[in-house]
């Protein structure tokens, strides 16, 4: 900032005794920690908040009232958990299992003959062990990330996440049939982190769980395809940081056109890997 450290601007518009340095992401007046109010990216301050709540319109049905987006229930989340459950279940059985796995699990040199299961091989798990660990890791940051980036972007992040994890299998290990929701868990991790790092939050701890996670995928003997989770990391990570340059309503179109080029440009990390797997 150009201003100097004893400039008014740097004190919260409320409380005038209290430096501060963060701007609403709304009006840009300056607000302490008392006066700041989690929005879908930033804070905002006391007015902003009341002046988005009026304009909210009210639900007509019980069904819409989990859908507002000051509702606070991490819907796509438990959506996401149930599903995979459910495709869980539906893997064990006898018959359907069958049609299940050779549609759903990702197969990276069946790429050009079934390009879906890049995405629905995130939805199915291996054993009782993978799914519950995958889940309770969703469990933990999932409705975290939603409440903070809005139900619309937490899915563009998590599906991207994923295919981002079956385009560096494709790439880096060919060979490997693989499935589970790794891919997209990292890709949430990655996107904690850059956002937690622009708001000024501390990133040790989950620093330690992402390194250990990556060193856990190396073991042998454990089937881990640590390339989903470099895949993931690095797509979350990049999808976070178009949104917190593009916070502003004003830029919303712009924020739509950066995701949509990450979901290019890792198609076309797609096509490359198919094509030397043909070669």
């Amino acid at each position: 900032m150009s201003d100097s450290a004893g400039s008014s601007s740097n004190y919260c518009y409320r409380h005038p005794n209290r430096q501060s340095y963060i701007l609403c992401q709304r009006c840009g007046r300056t607000i302490c920690p008392e006066c700041q109010t989690q929005a879908a990216v930033g804070v905002q301050c006391p007015e902003c908040v009341r002046e988005g709540r009026a304009s909210v319109p009210r639900p007509k049905s019980r069904i819409l009232t989990a859908f507002r987006p000051d509702s606070g229930k991490p819907v796509v989340t438990w959506t996401i958990i149930a599903l995979c459950v459910v495709l869980y279940g539906l893997q064990n059985l006898p018959v359907v299992g069958n049609y299940v796995n050779v549609f759903g699990v990702y197969r990276p040199l069946l790429t050009e003959a079934l390009p879906w299961t890049m995405i629905t091989s995130a939805f199915l798990h291996g054993s009782i062990i993978h799914i519950l660990f995958n889940m309770y890791s969703l469990f933990i940051i999932g409705p975290l990330l939603e409440r903070m980036l809005g139900r619309g972007r937490f899915i563009a992040l998590y599906l991207l996440s994923a295919f981002a994890g079956s385009v560096a299998v494709l790439l880096l290990a060919p060979a490997t049939a693989v499935v589970g929701a790794s891919g997209a868990i990292f890709g949430l991790l990655g996107a904690f982190f850059v956002i937690q790092r622009k708001l000024g939050g501390t990133n040790v701890q989950l620093l330690v769980i992402v390194g250990l996670n990556l060193v856990i995928g190396f073991v042998p003997g454990l089937n881990i395809a640590w390339q989903a989770h470099i895949g993931g990391l690095i797509a979350g990570a990049a999808v976070a940081f178009v949104y917190v340059r593009t916070r502003r309503a004003a830029q919303k179109n712009m924020q739509i056109l950066m995701v949509s080029l990450v979901g290019v440009a890792l198609i076309a990390l797609a096509i490359v890997g198919v094509v030397l797997i043909h070669r």
